[in-house]
């Protein structure tokens, strides 16, 4: 599906008083959800990348690196360009990462919060623990 096509789909909504932009944007997080998407992401942020040297670098196949990127293209998140006999991917609008990079901010933040959490005691840690009885005992 297309770029423009995207936006028809997503103009479609439930609620008459939603803005249109919220569906957009799940849409594009959805496709975002995936791990080996946003290393693409991270990968393209750093200069125009073709499939194979991409593949190379994600240590995982050619094809499955064309299908997450036929997936992005037609969400409008990467672009090809054709090289000669290359085809270069690039994004299509750069400040998707700065987006990417927030969030992995954040979450990085809630790690640290979440591991500090984790340092202290609980209560149960604080109360005494019971003595053991004697062996035979009872």
């Amino acid at each position: 599906m297309g770029h423009p096509a995207m936006m028809r789909k997503c103009a479609c909504i439930q609620n008459a008083h939603m803005d249109p932009i919220w569906s957009l944007q799940s849409e594009v997080m959805k496709i975002l959800a995936s791990p080996r998407r946003l290393e693409i992401l991270h990968l393209l942020a750093e200069e125009p990348k073709e499939v194979g040297r991409l593949a190379e670098e994600m240590g995982i196949t050619q094809p499955n690196v064309s299908q997450h990127l036929a997936v992005m293209r037609a969400a409008g998140i990467v672009e090809a360009q054709r090289e000669g006999r290359e085809v270069r991917y690039h994004l299509t609008d750069p400040e998707v990462i700065d987006a990417c990079n927030l969030m992995r901010g954040v979450l990085m933040r809630r790690l640290a919060r979440l591991g500090e959490l984790s340092d202290r005691p609980t209560p149960s840690d604080e109360r005494p623990m019971p003595a053991a009885s004697p062996a035979g005992a009872g």
